[in-house]
């Protein structure tokens, strides 16, 4: 098992893992710790950041294609931007139950779901940490913005 892979990979590959990794940790301190105080809004805010940066790169990560360069993952994309204002909303207008089960069901489909979808065998992470990637994965990957390919152009 080998990080190298993710660490050659296109930039929205690896900001979009290294935003998830964070926002698990951070979500799942966030379900822990009390509520409502000033380091819950603030660690809070940062989630929301990192969150958003999760489901903004996945849309130039076109691994598994289903629905020409799209997949079931990017409606998990569309589904968490579209939640996260609104579970803002009922934070700020004192909704609590309704601000906690969005942000609950952000965390459960958006974080851990899909999280879970990235160690299925045929799955990119998967692939990577194994060493079993493909060729022509190989090949997609130092075309559109590797390391390698970064220093050459620079």
């Amino acid at each position: 098992m080998s990080l190298a892979p993710l660490l050659n990979a296109g930039p929205a590959t690896k900001l979009h893992a290294f935003a998830a990794l964070a926002a698990l940790g951070l979500g799942a301190l966030q379900l822990a710790a009390p509520k409502g105080t000033l380091p819950h809004r603030t660690i809070g805010w940062v989630w929301v950041a990192l969150m958003v940066a999760v489901a903004a790169s996945s849309f130039w990560i076109h691994d598994l294609r289903v629905w020409g360069p799209w997949s079931p993952i990017h409606l998990l994309s569309i589904f968490t931007l579209a939640m996260l204002p609104l579970a803002i909303v009922h934070a700020r207008r004192h909704r609590v139950d309704r601000h906690r089960n969005a942000m609950i069901a952000i965390f459960t489909g958006a974080l851990v779901v899909a999280g879970l979808f990235t160690l299925l065998p045929a799955a990119s992470c998967t692939r990577w940490c194994s060493g079993t990637e493909s060729a022509k994965s190989k090949r997609r990957r130092s075309a559109f913005g590797s390391r390698q390919s970064l220093t050459v152009s620079l």
